[in-house]
């Protein structure tokens, strides 16, 4: 039996998502906040703003209309920026069946409140943990959309669950596998867009490798030392929800966190690093709900800190760089 699926997300991630879904053999209603994307997707079969040469297959079709998205799927997906997810999912929510499964394509972390998706999802839609999961990896969406070969983990509480949707995403070039720890399968998503952004500025500043390997290194050990406070599995960490994701997020110039952070390090200002960027980098914001969340667990990211001084409080890279480089030794262990 075909399985209907909803996306919520039009930009790069949700509609490559969508091509997934569909050449696993699901029933695919594509939802995007404009009418006139929606309308040309469904006219041309491809998405004009992000990926113009990919033709969408048949299965795809795009609707403005939240309700007739939402109306019969199973599955839902959503790819919306993640400071966006509690407004928007209040408005749909309503829209689901009561048995929906709803899985988070964000990697990010709530301003103010400090959450994780999932629990937004939860709070929101007052879903229960077996109706809640999550989608991460080195997913990069361009070449998802290329349909080069690509490894991730859906991670839910209840693992049944965890597999009907390995099972409604799984292709010959997208290998889903599954996962119950919710939790560090998030923060590894969410972290590692923070570390990228410290990735691309250190390029930007002209840094070379070893650079960017030890902050690669250490951000996975920050990253790790607040997934084991949230009692999350460490071994979660080394695997595609962490270390996949983290350096395919930190070496790929189609990382929107890393170009983010390159563009800071060679000197343009915040403001214009966000006018010069088309797409949402989720670090920027989500490294000072990271860096909150942190706190809150008594947990040490000197990393994530040093982000946030010079993204949102304005601190020249070089003086941040050299006051990481002066923290007190200390054992790796």
């Amino acid at each position: 039996m075909t399985v209907r699926c909803a996306v919520f997300g039009t930009g790069s991630w949700g509609t490559a998502f969508a091509t997934v879904l569909a050449d696993a053999g699901c029933e695919v209603a594509l939802w995007g906040r404009r009418p006139g994307i929606a309308a040309a997707i469904n006219a041309t079969r491809t998405n004009p703003d992000y990926f113009p040469g990919l033709e969408l297959p048949p299965s795809v079709t795009a609707t403005a209309d939240a309700a007739e998205a939402a109306r019969g799927a199973e599955l839902v997906f959503l790819a919306v920026p993640a400071q966006s997810l509690r407004a928007n999912l209040a408005d749909w929510a309503p829209l689901m069946r009561s048995d929906a499964v709803l899985v988070s394509l964000m990697k990010g972390v709530e301003l103010g409140t400090a959450k994780r998706m999932s629990e937004v999802i939860e709070e929101v839609a007052k879903a229960g943990s077996d109706r809640v999961a999550v989608l991460s990896g080195p997913n990069l969406a361009g070449e998802i959309a290329d349909r080069q070969p690509a490894a991730s983990v859906v991670a839910c509480r209840d693992e049944a669950v965890a597999r009907r949707i390995q099972a409604a995403c799984h292709t010959s070039y997208f290998r889903p596998y599954t996962n119950t720890d919710v939790v560090g399968c998030e923060l590894g998503g969410a972290v590692k867009n923070v570390i990228a952004l410290a990735v691309g500025i250190a390029g930007g500043m002209g840094l070379g490798d070893n650079t960017k390997a030890s902050l690669i290194t250490r951000g996975l050990a920050e990253t790790t030392r607040l997934g084991l406070a949230m009692g999350a599995d460490p071994y979660t960490f080394a695997g595609l929800a962490g270390m996949g994701d983290l350096v395919a997020t930190c070496s790929s110039p189609l990382s929107r966190n890393n170009t983010f952070g390159h563009n800071l390090g060679r000197g343009m200002s915040l403001s214009e690093t966000i006018a010069h960027t088309r797409q949402t980098a989720e670090g920027v914001k989500s490294c000072e709900s990271v860096a909150d969340l942190a706190r809150r667990h008594g947990v040490d990211m000197p990393i994530t800190e040093t982000v946030v001084d010079i993204v949102h409080n304005g601190k020249p890279p070089l003086v941040a760089v050299k006051e990481l480089m002066s923290r007190s030794a200390k054992p790796e262990r």
